[in-house]
């Protein structure tokens, strides 16, 4: 069954200072996902000695990488990726809106389509900011005809990444209302959080699926490495694409409609 991964890997910095993308990608590889969502990414960037941060974990991987720069200064980046060894395409990156103020830190998203056993599965990876109402402005762009509804993004869908938002918040809540969250419909574990990595005590690291997603499994990664290598921890989603057909009759809808 497929699998699919997020982790804010911040800037490959682990809690004991050490910066190591090999370190990153070993917890990765470990689990063997199809599909890896990476935010907070260095790209040439100096403070992170110059690597491509996204380029190294993928190789390190045998992986092709879809990368989106929420920040560029001429050519250092840092931004969010999508990493996967199935057929995939990029089908659109860009930044999302900010309060009315300069926020902090730009925010963005990537929308791959990756091939899974036979069926075009909508990823869209994200990182929302840190403040109330700037999330709240990023997940109404996300819910819009630009993303979530837009004519190409049909089931299934899954919508991961560094939401920033608990499940109390409002932001989390609008999401939950139209995607499900895998935690919790997962039947063999329960929610726990990511954040942060030595003692994780927030649930902000989420993966939403859409209804043609049957969640099997779920898991916080918590091994030792995972615990230093970066400050949050992955979150790990193995997951069955339910056919179009039994998708229909689960909703009660005939298997085959007549044609008019």
């Amino acid at each position: 069954m497929p699998r699919i991964l997020t982790y804010n890997v911040r800037r490959c910095l682990g809690t004991d200072g050490l910066l190591s993308p090999e370190r990153v990608a070993e917890v990765i590889a470990a689990y063997e996902p199809d599909v890896v969502a990476l935010q907070e990414l260095d790209v040439r960037r100096a403070r992170t000695g110059g690597v491509d941060q996204a380029h190294m974990i993928a190789e390190t991987l045998g992986m092709q990488m879809h990368f989106h720069a929420s920040l560029r200064v001429m050519e250092e980046e840092y931004g969010n990726a999508i990493l996967t060894h199935r057929p995939s395409h990029l089908v659109k990156a860009e930044g999302l809106p900010g309060p009315g103020w300069r926020p902090p830190e730009p925010r963005g998203a990537l929308w791959a389509s990756v091939n899974l056993g036979g069926s075009d599965v909508q990823v869209i990876n994200t990182h929302l900011g840190l403040r109330r109402r700037e999330r709240l402005a990023q997940i109404d762009r996300l819910l819009s005809r630009h993303w979530l509804e837009h004519p190409a993004c049909r089931e299934p869908i899954i919508l991961l990444g560094d939401f920033n938002a608990s499940p109390r918040s409002r932001a989390y809540q609008r999401l939950a209302a139209c995607l499900q969250d895998a935690q919790m419909v997962s039947r063999l574990h329960r929610p726990r959080p990511s954040f942060p990595s030595w003692l994780p005590v927030l649930r902000i690291d989420h993966v939403f699926v859409s209804r043609s997603i049957k969640v099997l499994r779920t898991e916080t990664v918590r091994t030792p490495q995972a615990r230093i290598a970066s400050d949050h921890l992955p979150l790990l989603v193995e997951f069955q694409v339910i056919p179009s057909a039994a998708l229909r009759s689960v909703l009660g809808r005939p298997a085959v409609e007549e044609e008019v």
